[in-house]
């Protein structure tokens, strides 16, 4: 397949490590910002296939994973009351909320659907014009401007039963929070494409310059990563701190500008509360003023939210970085795609999930060294094949999978 074959060439890809190789001289810490990355990295090897020196972070690029619980139980306590029609992408019925999820509440009566886009919602909608219909608008830059137009046509077309969950976050707040944690080793990003490609790059350099930190943008293939990594090793090693596009097949310096004007319409930036993380400052997005009447949080006026998060689920530290998801005492255990405890451990983006479906199952002991995998051939069956029971039936449903 065009664009993607040529981006898992084993041949360029081991002229890509020796090069890395060839030029990393002390440790470095990376952090690849999306989920989308970081299966990507776990499914290949990519970080096995690295110099020791080279430590890959996992960010908190998952927005299933950092949507807040509260919000979450706001959407299983909405998504419950006679006359709703709650819609979603498919990544979130499975997302624990406190004590249920979204696929409960359909076992229990409610009338939840799993939905391709916001805009099948609002057909929805128009269908039955005697019910409220919700769409639970989760995600980062990518997916937030087709929710922001299809709030724009519903206002347009007088749809007044359909409205939206907000919890949008945005990237490069989010990295600014990292580095200013005191518990940061982050040295150098990977940005996420998809992002850059709606929104360009004018929020990175500022970010690169006060914390001095290599930003580069990266896709999600294995050359692309490979290609992530070399480009930020180099700028490490010569002790350089800038914005590089490394995805310019998908991304331009100024983005989307037809997306970003129509987040600018139906948006105002906001605070914005990050599960297992925090309220982040100036880091999501909520309706603005001339849509406020579309805001499902206001309209259905959910109060009395008893959140409570299972204090074995060390998600917010798998999210922040500090901990890989093995390193978790209930990974694998207490916590399984089948019996999530967080949502990093069913969201199809979730770290937990990529290492339990790619057999990181426990924790190398320093007398194993097990042999690097190999470059996957395109086409060939992956060395980090599922681990047992790790099935598509038992894993999140890929239906209606959002995007970020």
């Amino acid at each position: 397949m065009k664009y993607i074959d040529e981006f898992q060439d084993p041949e360029l890809a081991r002229r890509l490590l020796d090069e890395i190789h060839a030029t990393v001289t002390r440790p470095w810490a990376l952090m690849e910002v999306c989920g989308g990355q970081t299966h990507s990295i776990i499914r290949h090897g990519i970080d096995q296939l690295l110099p020791d020196e080279i430590e890959l972070i996992h960010g908190p690029g998952c927005p299933v994973c950092v949507t807040p619980l509260e919000v979450i139980d706001k959407a299983l306590e909405i998504a419950s009351r006679p006359g709703v029609i709650f819609c979603s992408f498919g990544d979130m019925l499975r997302v624990p909320g406190t004590g249920r999820d979204l696929f409960q509440v359909r076992g229990q009566g409610g009338d939840v659907r799993v939905v391709y886009s916001p805009l099948d919602a609002l057909r929805i909608a128009e269908r039955n014009p005697e019910r409220e219909v919700v769409f639970f608008g989760i995600g980062f830059e990518t997916t937030a401007p087709p929710n922001a137009m299809t709030v724009h046509q519903a206002r347009k077309l007088g749809i007044r039963n359909f409205s939206l969950l907000v919890s949008h976050v945005r990237v490069p707040p989010a990295i600014e929070a990292i580095m200013r944690s005191p518990d940061c080793r982050v040295q150098g990003f990977l940005a996420a494409g998809h992002v850059c490609s709606v929104m360009g790059l004018a929020e990175y350099p500022e970010l690169a310059a006060r914390y001095r930190v290599p930003i580069v943008v990266t896709g999600f293939e294995p050359l692309d990563i490979l290609e992530g990594v070399r480009r930020t090793v180099l700028q490490l090693e010569r002790g350089e701190h800038t914005v590089d596009n490394a995805y310019p097949r998908a991304v331009q310096d100024e983005g989307n500008p037809a997306a970003k004007a129509m987040l600018d319409d139906v948006f105002d930036v906001t605070d914005r509360a990050w599960r297992g993380i925090g309220v982040i400052p100036d880091s999501g997005w909520r309706l603005s003023e001339r849509y406020r009447d579309y805001d499902a949080e206001i309209r259905f006026s959910v109060e009395g939210i008893d959140t409570r998060e299972p204090a074995e689920c060390r998600s917010g530290e798998v999210l922040q970085g500090l901990l890989k998801p093995h390193e978790c005492e209930a990974f694998g255990t207490l916590c399984t795609p089948r019996s999530p405890l967080g949502a990093t451990m069913v969201s199809s983006e979730g770290a937990c999930a990529a290492y339990y479906l790619y057999r990181r199952l426990d924790l190398a002991s320093p007398e194993r060294q097990d042999p690097a995998p190999s470059v996957p051939t395109p086409g060939a069956p992956s060395s980090n094949a599922p681990a047992p029971g790790a099935t598509s039936s038992n894993l999140p449903p890929l239906e209606g999978s959002s995007v970020v």
